[in-house]
């Protein structure tokens, strides 16, 4: 399995840009960052992303984001890819007041379910043999028994991703194409089923560092008169379908 590049704590600032700003945008941050080896070779240097999101029956991750609180958490698991030997990605991502922490563990795909119905996790499961994401997986399981947690919401879009040549410590990326469906199973498949498009055909450009405010990214701004704006892809989807919506994929 490729390296796992996941910060773990950062700080990042969100705007919503035309696909116009967003490719001079390209053309800016090329002079500073290299272009993920993911998108690289692929069309509009993107690669798919998909995310299962979980909630519980009340949407209560949800609610917490639309109630603006300070410290909040979603869980999630994240796949590329419809390939059966594809790991699946159990992540926690938790906002502190301003910073953001991601934890992540890979879990093999045929026994992604077992742990969302309740397995205690196993080595057996794990894609990794990395003890940080042993832990994340424990966590990710603990949260999503507290609440009861489901899947509610497939997210996807193609992400353009930039990051330094040496670390992953400044880090740009530029969503396109994002669209959420409901979806109450643990299929896996980058297949959605009528799906909406929170931002049409909005771009949403992404600045995360994990230390200072780099001085460039404050010309960034400036120069594309960029306002940072709040882009949450799960809530937007769900406050867009509407909560009758989601829930009303669970009823047999």
């Amino acid at each position: 399995m490729a390296e796992d590049r996941v910060q773990p704590q950062r700080f990042e600032m969100k705007y919503i840009i035309s696909d116009s700003t967003a490719l001079a945008v390209r053309d800016f941050v090329a002079s500073y960052l290299e272009i993920d080896e993911y998108g690289g070779s692929l069309p509009n240097l993107s690669y798919p992303v998909h995310s299962l999101y979980m909630d519980s029956d009340a949407l209560r991750l949800y609610e917490e984001t639309i109630n603006g609180n300070k410290n909040r958490y979603k869980l999630r698991l994240r796949f590329y890819e419809d390939r059966p030997k594809a790991p699946i990605y159990f992540e926690i991502k938790r906002r502190m007041n301003n910073t953001i922490l991601k934890q992540r563990g890979a879990v093999k795909r045929h026994a992604a379910e077992l742990l969302i119905n309740g397995h205690l996790p196993e080595p057996e499961h794990m894609a990794s043999s990395d003890p940080k994401q042993w832990i994340a997986i424990q966590n990710f399981c603990q949260l999503m028994n507290e609440i009861q947690a489901k899947p509610k919401v497939h997210v996807a879009y193609l992400r353009e991703a930039w990051l330094n040549h040496d670390d992953n410590s400044v880090r740009v990326t530029m969503d396109r194409d994002v669209r959420s469906s409901p979806e109450p199973t643990t299929r896996f498949v980058t297949e959605m089923d009528d799906p909406v498009y929170a931002f049409r055909n909005k771009v949403i450009l992404e600045l995360k560092f994990t230390g200072r405010f780099p001085d460039w990214f404050r010309d960034l701004v400036r120069v594309f008169n960029l306002t940072q704006e709040s882009a949450a892809k799960y809530v937007d989807g769900v406050t867009l379908m509407g909560k009758s919506r989601v829930n009303s994929a669970f009823v047999l």
